[in-house]
């Protein structure tokens, strides 16, 4: 009696199980792929350009062209930062504009504690005053260790640390 008792709960499980795997299906076909040829990638170079500069002509009558300077056009450094939605003080250190290194956020945690009562809570529309001057390294390295930088704590080559 115990033994057709068993049976019938195995088969019953065991028809729930095939069931199951019938309705569900073990896995999805793989998607069809297409071929498509994809254009060459050209890369232009960045070259300015440069415009001659004529001079007044010479006595002798012939003219000449003056030296040519390049000047780059580089964003300048942000005294503030308008907040936007979704920011948090990391991303705005990380910003080439402001430090290019994420580690340097204390500095504006420290800057602008007036307005800011808990770092992990900056709101849209804030105007916080980003540091330019004024700090040793020892400050720097203080701020990085605090954010959890790796050793040593100097900031990167190419961050705009706030020295002196």
């Amino acid at each position: 009696m115990k033994k057709i008792k068993f049976l019938r709960i195995l088969i019953a499980v065991l028809l729930s199980v095939g069931l199951v795997m019938m309705f569900s299906g073990c896995a999805k076909k793989p998607a069809e792929t297409v071929a498509v040829q994809e254009e060459p990638l050209v890369i232009e170079p960045c070259i300015p350009k440069v415009e001659p500069v004529a001079e007044e002509p010479l006595d002798t009558g012939e003219s000449v062209l003056a030296e040519t300077v390049v000047v780059e056009e580089v964003a300048p450094a942000m005294d503030y930062h308008l907040v936007k939605k979704g920011e948090c003080l990391w991303w705005i250190a990380e910003y080439e504009d402001i430090y290019n290194d994420p580690f340097m956020w204390p500095l504006i945690y420290y800057a602008n504690k007036d307005q800011i009562t808990n770092p992990d809570l900056i709101y849209p529309g804030q105007e916080l005053q980003i540091p330019r001057a004024g700090y040793g390294m020892e400050e720097i390295q203080d701020a990085r260790k605090s954010a959890g930088a790796p050793r040593p704590y100097t900031p990167p080559e190419d961050a705009m640390a706030p020295i002196q």
